[in-house]
């Protein structure tokens, strides 16, 4: 049997349990039915965020940003393009810090875009400014 790992669903929020081997194969969560992986980042909220981070046995890479931020607009692009490349092995999301300020203040997000990787629930890298998805794919390479 081969070792299973938890991903949390970005359409429900439910908890899938996936063997490791099987996540290239496009998994569905067993309760929406929705893809578990679609290329896309998560749009995370107050609510959703913990969950996210935490729940997940995969890394989470996300994007702290604000809708007013030009560099965040630039980057938009970059961070998408990279979650297609990441996936299934990353799970890439946004979080708004304009509508979601106590995350950011929790986290002390001084300046955007920045962009913080968490393992377990815990912060291990954190990386400000805007990025190219090449840059994005290479400094989460060199951390997970």
């Amino acid at each position: 049997m081969s070792e299973a790992c938890h991903i949390v669903c970005p359409a429900c929020s439910a908890i899938n349990r996936i063997p490791t081997s099987r996540l290239r194969e496009t998994p569905k969560c067993g309760k929406c039915h929705k893809p578990l992986f679609s290329a896309h980042p998560v749009e995370l909220t107050t609510a959703s965020f913990n969950r996210h981070v935490s729940r997940n046995d995969i890394p989470v890479l996300v994007d702290f940003w604000a809708p007013w931020c030009g560099p965040c607009k630039m980057m938009a692009p970059a961070f998408q393009q990279a979650a297609a490349e990441l996936e299934p092995l990353v799970r890439l999301a946004k979080l708004n810090t304009e509508n979601e300020q106590q995350i950011g203040a929790q986290f002390n997000i001084r300046s955007i875009p920045t962009l913080a990787l968490f393992k377990n629930g815990k912060e291990i890298a954190r990386q400000p400014g805007a990025m190219s998805k090449e840059d994005i794919v290479r400094w989460v390479q060199t951390h997970i």
